[in-house]
This record gives structure tokens, C-alpha cells and sequence, in this order.
């Protein structure tokens, strides 16, 4: 294997990734984290988030995933997300849906709990999008 980190995204519908990296940022449940060769094993939950990949070239490449699991080991990391698609087929208005749907439900809730799930439905929606924004912003596909 080359020098490098091994890094594999896998969603339900396909392989979106497979290569020898130089490092990778991940957004895990806790908060983002990046992974270098010889990482120590770990196995988290992620939340949506934006996965940034630096290749050997030192470009970095974004790719979406929708939860799921990061599986950590000393040579590279799986990623195991229920959605995944590289940044490029990232679809802003099915987030702006999302968030519409998310402010309907939070409008309706009437007890604490179910604000409080609405009020955190909501702010996960909103990070996410503040954050496509920033990348969008900054990067050319």
C-alpha cells in the first residue's frame, strides 16, 4: 500500500470513496475530529456533516454524509454513513425543504420535549446549512 491513510466512504447505495489520503476531518456526533496515519482506533457516531478529505496532492475534496459511523484504525478509517455523496451533488434545496418541514414541526410542538427535539432539529438544519454555504463559498467545483 502507498504511504498514506487508508480512507474508505461507503453509503447504502455505493462505494463514494476509495483512496490513500494524507489526512481526513470528520464531523462526529461530539464535533469534528481529523484522522493522520497512525491514528489511534476509535469508533464514533457521526452526525450530517461535511468530511474533508486532503489527498496526497494537498487538495482537499468535501463529501456530505448523512450520520452514520466512523470505524478508526492506525492505517486509515471506513466510514459507514446512511447517505454520502461528494460535495458537488450536494442538494441545497432538499435542505432548504428539510428546514421548512423542521420549522412547521417546531411551530406545532406543544409540550417542552417535543420543542426542545423541534428547537435541536432545527439547529442541526440550520449549522448545515451555514456550513454548505461556507464551503460552496470557498471552493470551486
Amino acid at each position: 500500500m502507498a504511504e498514506g491513510l487508508k480512507i474508505e466512504i461507503v453509503s447504502p447505495e455505493r462505494l463514494v470513496l476509495s483512496e490513500v489520503v494524507t489526512s481526513v476531518t470528520v464531523p462526529g456526533t461530539e464535533g469534528y475530529f481529523t484522522v493522520l496515519i497512525d491514528h489511534a482506533p476509535l469508533m464514533i457516531t457521526l452526525r450530517p456533516g461535511f468530511v474533508t478529505v486532503n489527498d496526497q496532492n494537498g487538495r482537499d475534496e468535501i463529501y456530505f454524509v448523512k450520520g452514520g459511523f466512523a470505524d478508526v484504525w492506525p492505517e486509515g478509517l471506513t466510514i459507514l454513513a446512511e447517505h454520502s455523496v461528494p460535495f458537488a451533488e450536494f442538494d441545497h434545496g432538499d435542505l432548504s425543504e428539510q428546514i421548512k418541514v423542521a420549522e412547521v414541526e417546531l411551530a406545532m410542538a406543544t409540550t417542552p420535549e417535543d420543542k426542545s427535539f423541534a428547537q435541536e432539529v432545527m439547529s442541526a438544519l440550520a449549522n448545515l446549512e451555514i456550513e454548505a454555504r461556507r464551503i460552496n463559498s470557498a471552493h470551486v467545483h
